[in-house]
């Protein structure tokens, strides 16, 4: 008896660890749990410390009850959530993409039905192939055109064509990442109804390029402002594509119209939130201060050449520098010497035309 006691045992024995065995293997091959849901009070007033968060490299903020803005990577990004999935406006760099899309799913777990593009700048739609290919099925089909894409990626059509590059050239974006569902200059604004909040996309010729946007959400009342206006430093000015100092001032203009300032209860609610391409979010009276800046350096540097000075010597009289310790540098990309010789020359090319 003993002797058949025994070997029922090991065998027994044996067949227990061997499923153990199986169940730590099985438990090794499976994914890992999802980050958790992103849960974040919305913003109150001023004080975007109490409403933000830092995921990674990544800061997100919760501006209103279905919009948040992200930033860490490339160009300002907003997103925007509702019961018909994940709209974006401007999704970052490539390099970023896989972050930015990993916080955009702990947002919501619904699609990304629709990106919107403020400009062609590879900080602003490098990360369009990554986040357009993260959802599947089409979702805003049409009788006649037929099945849509999965993700909509709109933007004007200039932005289109300079991703595209010109003809005979390679592009240098992936065609996920091309504007599908682009809108040509003359459909400006353009109007959507996303997540039952209306949605207005302005053109903004010879801005800081020919390819600037506004993005308005009404509803929320968050302005995407692009390049036109960034917090870090003075706006770029584009001239090789076609940006201007007057279509920029003129660009802030129709930015100051959109925008509402908390009166006459100045205690309440701060009024529109304007997210520009870098820096923090602004309100109407800083959209104010930027274009009127914008006015005072421009004006300056025309009194100067009337006065005959040359580039060198306007440079040297420093004409912004009562702005340069809040938006000036002296190093990086975008330098407020730059800045200023980009001002002399767009004046200089109007006086010539």
């Amino acid at each position: 008896m003993t002797g058949v006691v025994r070997p029922m045992a090991a065998s027994l024995c044996f067949g227990v660890l061997t499923l153990l065995g199986v169940g730590v293997s099985r438990a090794a091959e499976r994914p890992r749990a999802a980050a958790p849901p992103l849960q974040l009070p919305v913003c109150q007033a001023d004080l975007f410390s109490h409403c933000a968060a830092q995921i990674g490299d990544l800061t997100v903020l919760h501006l209103r009850d279905h919009f948040y803005m992200i930033a860490g990577d490339g160009e300002n990004i907003g997103v925007q959530v509702g019961q018909d999935g994940v709209f974006v406006v401007n999704t970052g760099t490539d390099a970023g993409a896989s972050g930015l899309q990993a916080l955009v799913r702990r947002i919501s777990l619904l699609p990304i039905r629709m990106i919107v593009d403020t400009n062609a700048d590879a900080e602003t739609v490098g990360g369009n192939a990554a986040l357009a290919g993260s959802s599947s099925g089409a979702r805003f089909d049409n009788p006649v055109m037929g099945p849509a894409p999965a993700t909509s990626i709109v933007a004007n059509d200039v932005i289109m064509q300079r991703m595209m590059g010109a003809p005979g050239v390679p592009a240098a974006y992936a065609s996920a990442g091309i504007p599908n569902n682009p809108f040509p200059r003359s459909l400006s604004p353009y109007r959507l109804l996303i997540n039952g909040e209306p949605i207005v996309i302005s053109d903004q010729p010879a801005a800081s390029s020919d390819a600037d946007s506004f993005v308005l959400f009404r509803q929320s009342d968050v302005v995407m402002a692009g390049d036109v206006m960034d917090m870090n430093r003075f706006p770029v000015i584009d001239l090789a594509h076609g940006g201007s100092i007057d279509g920029e001032i003129a660009a802030l203009t129709n930015l100051e119209d959109l925008v509402v300032g908390p009166a006459p209860f100045t205690f309440g609610d701060p009024g529109t939130y304007v997210v520009s391409a870098h820096g923090r979010v602004a309100d109407n009276w800083e959209v104010i201060d930027y274009r009127e800046m914008m006015v005072i350096i421009r004006d300056t540097v025309a009194h100067m050449m009337k006065q005959h000075m040359s580039l060198a010597q306007i440079e040297a009289a420093h004409p912004a520098l009562g702005f340069e310790p809040v938006y000036g540098a002296s190093t990086g990309p975008w330098t407020t010497t730059m800045f200023i010789e980009a001002i002399y020359k767009s004046l200089q090319a109007k006086k010539k035309s």
